[in-house]
């Protein structure tokens, strides 16, 4: 029988989610026959230390990832479960994503105090989230909101809602969703107010490259088209040469019938974090790369090299 050691975060949410991934491949390998057994290892990330300064001033790629894929190269762990939105472009030598399973809902949501809407949030309203994304879209649409950078896991953060004079918080609704809290959720936000993070909603899988066992067992859990969707979305993100935390979001999806191949269509964003300057594109294709390369060349064309070489990015 072969022992599986599960790498993860040890926020309530990543140990939620990779324990409902566990119970999956439980599933799957039960039913291929394959006996294995899994056991979770928690491990400290980076971007879980740091929790005083906004994720945009902290630098760096992969904050949230890098420690863990140290454990899966030194063996320490066999695979890790990623929130797809956390992996930088760059993929590290030696490891693979072994699966991207179906994708949770992708919108960003709003959660307020008293239940009001946004577009009913009162002039000057002071709203938290992490992301200068985030800051860019809602400040385009609502220029009169007070945006402020709010830290911490999702629990700590709908705490501060209550605590820190914020009138509304807003957080990725998919892990709302798998903490079971969508009761908590005041309005998601639709893709012409804010398009999501690149990836978000989607999990990684991530595994070491010549594990074949692994790679074998992980391949059972993919889901085809969120796996395009991804691919088309990281493509435009690494083309733009961009982080997690800047101001890029990107949504993809498959349409059409899949007879005649993948039909893809993707909409993304680059913007300004005070949200004066927001570039948005719309495209369509059947290879996830060459559309990832066409929106992103389209936002070059209109000066988003610009915008993110004053953030660093």
């Amino acid at each position: 029988m072969r022992i599986i050691t599960v790498g993860t975060r040890q926020s309530a949410l990543a140990l939620t989610q990779t324990n409902q991934v566990i119970e999956q491949l439980r599933q799957i390998a039960d039913s291929a026959g394959i006996e294995c057994r899994f056991e979770i290892k928690k491990i400290v990330t980076r971007g879980d230390r740091i929790l005083d300064v906004t994720l945009s001033k902290v630098g760096g790629k992969g904050l949230f990832v890098k420690e863990i894929e140290q454990a899966l190269l030194d063996g320490d762990i066999d695979m890790a479960v990623h929130s797809m939105k956390d992996m930088p472009w760059e993929r590290q030598h030696g490891l693979a994503i072994g699966a991207t399973p179906e994708r949770e809902d992708s919108r960003d949501c709003l959660i307020t105090r008293g239940g009001v809407a946004f577009a009913d949030l009162p002039a000057g309203a002071l709203v938290g989230t992490s992301s200068l994304r985030r800051s860019a879209q809602l400040l385009a649409h609502r220029p009169d909101l007070k945006v402020e950078s709010i830290r911490g896991n999702i629990d700590s953060r709908l705490r501060k809602l209550e605590t820190e004079g914020f009138e509304a918080i807003v957080l990725a609704a998919a892990g709302l969703h798998r903490m079971g809290w969508k009761d908590r959720i005041t309005e998601y936000l639709p893709p012409d107010i804010c398009i999501p993070s690149v990836a978000q909603g989607a999990l990684g899988i991530e595994c070491r490259a010549d594990d074949t066992f692994m790679l074998e067992l992980l391949g059972k859990f993919e889901h085809a088209d969120t796996a395009l969707a991804v691919r088309a979305e990281r493509q435009f993100l690494g083309r733009l040469n961009g982080g997690c935390q800047i101001p890029i979001g990107a949504y993809a999806t498959v349409r059409g019938d899949r007879s005649e191949g993948p039909a893809l269509e993707m909409t993304a964003i680059v913007g300004s974090p005070d949200g004066k300057h927001l570039i948005k594109e719309w495209g369509r294709g059947s290879d996830p790369e060459k559309l990832g390369d066409l929106l992103a060349d389209k936002m070059l064309a209109q000066g988003a090299d610009r915008i993110l070489a004053e953030l660093g990015g």
